[in-house]
């Protein structure tokens, strides 16, 4: 598709956006087509489209599932500042030197980024994202577009709504955020559920001592942790061929606590840092290794580019590191380990554009049912909660105490995936919001 790259200026330069379309089977009861988003921001999802399709099953065969890269990622027009590393999920540490590290890699990551990456990146946004989806919705003769989006993407399709209200057919957004927390600040209050992941793995890690030797109890457990990312802080970890320091503890942590069917990996990873800690050779698992060379080795640096593109250009933010030191010295304490994750610098503070149009305040009536894991640590319930309030022709289900990131079709819930099938087939909302388990 070719859509223009600034829609400010509808005849001027334009760029491509690639998409993939799969037709539904079933053509004497076929709805629509639905765009498929799965968060990021900026994940590409040409590829996945089949996935999608062997996925969803009967219902999704009344549908032609699309699956759109978005602007500057994947298969579409790309951008790439070449990034050696990334600041996703890094921490900014436990202390100054941490904190002064990451101010000098976000410089480093925004000054990389040239005039020619420049031109693009100046109109990388959700809203922009969203015209895109509305451009993909009148090449294909459709009056209305149907749409699921996972965490970020819950606000892609909330965007959509609040700018084509009448184009919109069934919306599931699933792991949602607070439409009002857009950018870089859609993870700043995060750190006291990811507390309460923590020591519900940790509960599990101590019943399973005899397997991961982390500890006897919670506490015990949660000490390990404590003695693992002070000596990183003190000097780098040394695991595999990497160099883990009190930045990266964090981010290895996080990733594996997202999924409380992860348990195990995360009880590898405090496993390894702990032996790392007490000087011993080790080397890190496949995922491990994985989230490391994402962060160090700048594998993928072209989403990464687009990814912090789409999250600058959503919300401006403070550009005086002195105030992210301030707040994160506030609220340290209450959390060592997630608060400086949540609150560290971005390379937003040193892009070198504001961004192009206000955030889009979204508050419609549009139907839309939105999906939410209980005790997601990242997209968490309250700012699901939130989406739902915004969306005030929204129903909400609640999938009861799992810990997961991307519920419908991921989690297997059946009590979540009948409920979205049902609305997906006849357009109707459930008559009230629900909380099941599985």
């Amino acid at each position: 598709m070719t859509v223009p790259l600034d829609y400010a200026k509808p005849h001027g330069r334009t760029i491509t956006v690639a998409i993939a379309r799969s037709r539904g089977a079933d053509a004497t009861h076929r709805i629509g087509s639905m765009i498929i988003n799965l968060g990021g921001p900026a994940s590409p999802v040409r590829d996945s489209v089949p996935l999608a399709r062997a996925a969803m099953g009967a219902t999704g065969e009344r549908f032609d599932l699309i699956g759109m890269d978005p602007r500057f990622a994947g298969r579409s027009t790309p951008v790439d500042c070449k990034w050696p590393a990334y600041w996703l999920p890094r921490s900014a540490g436990a202390d100054r030197a941490g904190f002064d590290a990451m101010v000098a890699l976000n410089r480093e990551l925004a000054g990389r980024c040239g005039p020619a990456e420049q031109r693009l990146l100046r109109h990388a946004s959700t809203a922009n994202m969203a015209r895109d989806m509305d451009m993909i919705r009148a090449a294909l003769g459709e009056p209305k577009l149907s749409y699921l989006g996972y965490s970020q993407g819950s606000y892609l399709g909330a965007v959509y709504t609040q700018l084509f209200p009448r184009r919109a057919d069934r919306m599931i957004l699933d792991s949602a955020i607070d439409p009002v927390l857009s950018g870089t600040r859609v993870l700043r209050d995060a750190a006291p559920r990811r507390e309460a992941g923590l020591r519900e793995w940790a509960a599990w890690a101590a019943a399973r001592d005899a397997d991961y030797e982390l500890g006897a109890t919670a506490d015990e457990v949660l000490a390990t942790v404590r003695r693992v990312y002070a000596a990183s802080a003190r000097r780098p970890l040394v695991v595999g061929s990497y160099a883990v320091d009190d930045t990266l503890v964090p981010a290895l942590i996080v990733t594996p606590l997202t999924e409380d069917t992860e348990n195990g990996e995360l009880a590898a990873v405090v496993r390894t840092l702990a032996r790392a800690a007490d000087g011993q050779p080790v080397e890190p698992s496949g995922e491990m290794a994985a989230t490391l060379a994402g962060l160090v080795d700048g594998v993928g640096s072209a989403t990464h580019t687009a990814q912090t593109a789409i999250l600058c250009g959503d919300a401006a933010v403070s550009r005086n590191p002195e105030a992210y030191w301030r707040d994160i010295q506030r609220h340290r304490a209450s959390s060592p380990l997630f608060e400086p994750l949540a609150r560290t610098i971005t390379p937003c503070s040193f892009w070198p554009y504001a961004p192009a149009e206000r955030p889009i305040n979204v508050y419609n009536s549009t139907p839309a049912l939105v999906i939410q894991a209980e005790k997601d640590v990242n997209s968490q319930l309250p700012g699901a909660q939130a989406l739902h309030r915004a969306l005030t022709g929204s129903r909400m289900i609640v999938l009861a105490g799992a810990r997961t990131h991307g519920v419908y079709l991921f989690r297997g819930a059946s009590c979540v995936d009948e409920a979205v099938n049902a609305y997906l087939a006849s357009g109707r909302l459930p008559a009230t919001d629900a909380t099941c388990s599985e």
